[in-house]
């Protein structure tokens, strides 16, 4: 007899991690191979990046398509997870990103 094991929240959608000072229900996360590619296109923009004091999370956002964006978050020991979000859900959260005292943006 086969068993298979209830995954908890399997259908709750993808969050950032709490580190982020925002969570977007339309995200879908990228494998690292895919959002590493996809953000080193040649079409591609940086949008804005931003650090937490310590420099321990760091937070990049890049336009990737015309209602695109991906978010690219490096943990404290440098991991690096992409998420996919729809550019205009982005857009109010960069500015709710600059008003937020946790995070500095990096010129």
């Amino acid at each position: 007899m086969a068993t298979h094991g209830f995954q908890r929240d399997a259908d709750a959608g993808v969050s950032l991690p709490e580190a982020v000072p925002f969570d977007q229900s339309q995200s879908s996360r990228l494998s690292w191979e895919l959002g590493s590619q996809v953000v080193d296109g040649n079409d591609v923009s940086l949008c804005g990046e931003w650090t937490r004091p310590g420099r321990t999370w760091r937070l990049s956002i890049f336009r990737v398509l015309a209602n695109t964006a991906v978010v690219c978050v490096r943990t404290p020991v440098g991991r690096e997870r992409f998420y996919s979000l729809p550019r205009r859900d982005v857009e109010s959260a960069m500015a709710r990103l600059e008003s937020a005292s946790q995070w500095h943006r990096l010129e």
